[in-house]
């Protein structure tokens, strides 16, 4: 199978907007859903000025009771698509079912796939029939083979695919899912897509999302998501896991001295490893 192919070496298409996903460490950021156009502006111009050039955002939100905040629609992709062009960064939203595919597809960068609809077959059939990349998330019981055979249907038509570890269920509830961040680093080693750890819906809180953001950096994971909201408290979604302003910048200076250490040890075995290095070229 195309998944299971040697990272090194490998190079797929996954540059939008001219952040390449194979490459570094990012930050994809913002609201769990887009309230309002002041909010999700709000939201991209503290985190651009803090360089995060992803803003995540949801317009169509698959909620456990048909009573809670359903989402914005097309008017909440037009305000995510809107402030990010403002602030000179690509979005993330998701796409809940194959009717929405062309709707999410006109306004957003790169078509996230909840952990809901992991296996909704006839979704990731239709993703594979078009360009845009795909962040497929690991659905809450699902295995690690199983994620990576969900990854494969969308792989038959689309390589432009990053694998997303966004927690499992487990037994304890002192958090809302069970992070498996051993999971993400067998990903790293069975795939060579990029890997995505979703500290917000794995933890379901806060106040320790530093040490792990720390952790996914130095496991090489090619990124984190975070949920960030100008008042968490007043989010009509997921407001007990959303980081105020405040603590989105203190998350990124607290893993800006790792994500260089990386950058500079990754420099430092790849000239290593360049031909005629041993020989002092």
């Amino acid at each position: 199978m195309a998944l299971y192919s040697a990272r090194k070496g490998f190079n797929v298409g996954l540059t939008v907007g001219g952040i390449n996903l194979n490459q570094g460490f990012h930050v994809m950021a913002g609201p769990c859903s887009v309230e309002s156009a002041e909010q999700v502006e709000a939201t991209a111009a503290h985190l651009a000025a803090k360089g995060v050039r992803i803003l995540r955002g949801g317009a169509y939100k698959p909620r456990t009771s048909p009573y809670s905040f359903q989402g914005l629609e097309e008017a909440g992709l037009r305000m995510l698509a809107t402030a990010a062009q403002k602030n000179g960064m690509i979005t993330v939203s998701e796409v809940m079912d194959t009717d929405t595919i062309p709707v999410v597809t006109e306004y957003i960068d790169v078509l996230q796939v909840g952990a809901r609809n992991m296996q909704n077959f006839s979704l990731l059939k239709k993703l594979a029939a078009q360009k845009k990349p795909v962040l497929l998330k690991r659905g809450m019981s699902a295995t690690i083979e199983e994620f990576l055979l969900a990854a494969e249907y969308v792989l038959q038509g689309n390589d432009r695919v990053v694998l997303c570890e966004r927690g499992v269920r487990s037994f304890d509830t002192i958090t809302r899912n069970m992070l498996d961040l051993a999971g993400a680093a067998v990903l790293r080693q069975m795939s060579h897509l990029p890997v995505i750890v979703d500290l917000s819906h794995s933890t379901g809180r806060t106040d320790i999302i530093v040490p792990l953001a720390r952790a996914c950096v130095a496991l090489g994971a090619e990124g984190i998501m975070v949920e960030v909201h100008p008042d968490p408290q007043t989010a009509l979604c997921d407001a007990d896991q959303a980081l105020s302003l405040a603590e989105a910048s203190g998350l990124l200076d607290a893993i800006e001295p790792w994500v260089a250490l990386r950058t500079r040890l990754d420099g430092s075995r790849t000239a290593a490893s360049a031909p005629g290095a041993a020989a002092g070229a």
